[in-house]
This record gives C-alpha cells, sequence and structure tokens, in this order.
C-alpha cells in the first residue's frame, strides 16, 4: 500500500513538467490575461506580462497580432490489488486460486489560445482568448 501511495505521488508530478521553449517559464493562465493585458499597453508591456508569443503574424492592415498557444497535460496511472484467495465453486472442481487487479489510467489535457491584436502604434488594441479541456 506505501509503495502504491509512492508510486502514485511520482506519477501525479511527472505529469507537471513544462515543455521546453513554451513561452518560458510564466505561468500563461486565463486569470493572468484578465489581470495583466489591458487595452493601449505597448508591446514590451504584454512581452513582460505573458513573455514571447508563440507566433507573430499581420492583420490586413498590416498591425501585429501576437498569438500564444499553450498545451498542458496530466496524466495519472492508478494500480490497485486484491486481496489473494481461494473461491471454492463447487466441491467437485476443488479450489480455484483467485486474484483481484485493477489498473486505471486518467488523462486530462488543456488548451489556451490568447491573441493580441495591436495598431498602428505598436500598442494593444485588442485582445481574446479560448480555453478548453478534454
Amino acid at each position: 500500500m506505501r509503495l502504491l501511495l509512492i508510486v502514485l505521488v511520482i506519477s501525479s508530478l511527472s505529469g507537471c513538467a513544462t515543455i521546453p521553449g513554451n513561452s518560458g517559464d510564466r505561468n500563461l493562465t486565463v486569470g493572468t490575461v484578465q489581470r495583466d493585458i489591458k487595452i493601449g499597453m505597448s508591446g514590451a508591456a504584454v512581452a513582460e506580462a505573458l513573455g514571447s508569443p508563440n507566433i507573430v503574424s499581420t492583420d490586413d492592415d498590416r498591425n501585429e497580432v501576437w498569438i500564444y498557444d499553450k498545451l498542458s497535460s496530466h496524466s495519472v496511472e492508478s494500480v490497485t490489488r486484491g486481496a489473494t484467495g481461494t473461491l471454492r465453486l463447487v466441491e467437485v472442481l476443488g479450489p480455484i486460486a483467485v486474484s483481484g487487479r485493477h489498473q486505471r489510467n486518467s488523462s486530462v489535457q488543456k488548451t489556451l489560445t490568447v491573441i493580441i491584436k495591436f495598431d498602428e502604434l505598436d500598442k494593444v488594441r485588442d485582445y481574446s482568448y479560448h480555453t478548453s479541456r478534454f
């Protein structure tokens, strides 16, 4: 039982690793975007708040558009074992050994896409975000 608990803790912690090259060590969340991004702020201030964008593009008016795209995964594997025992179904068949083992895998993935549009003065004109979980 103690070994099972240690395995579960290690498994759950390993699912929290960050992907190298993904906005540095910043914790990009909807809350961070709502709290830190404001209309009229400079690109430098956005980069300070969110890190470097994954994609830099332009819109129809040739103004910059920054896109942050984050994917996080968390998976847990648990194994439970039942007691080994003897089952007597029919006296003629004799004892039958039984043991129980149950394995369960659980995986959750989340995405967050943030789109920041700049005006001709390189100030934030508009921003939007979308999040999903599957």
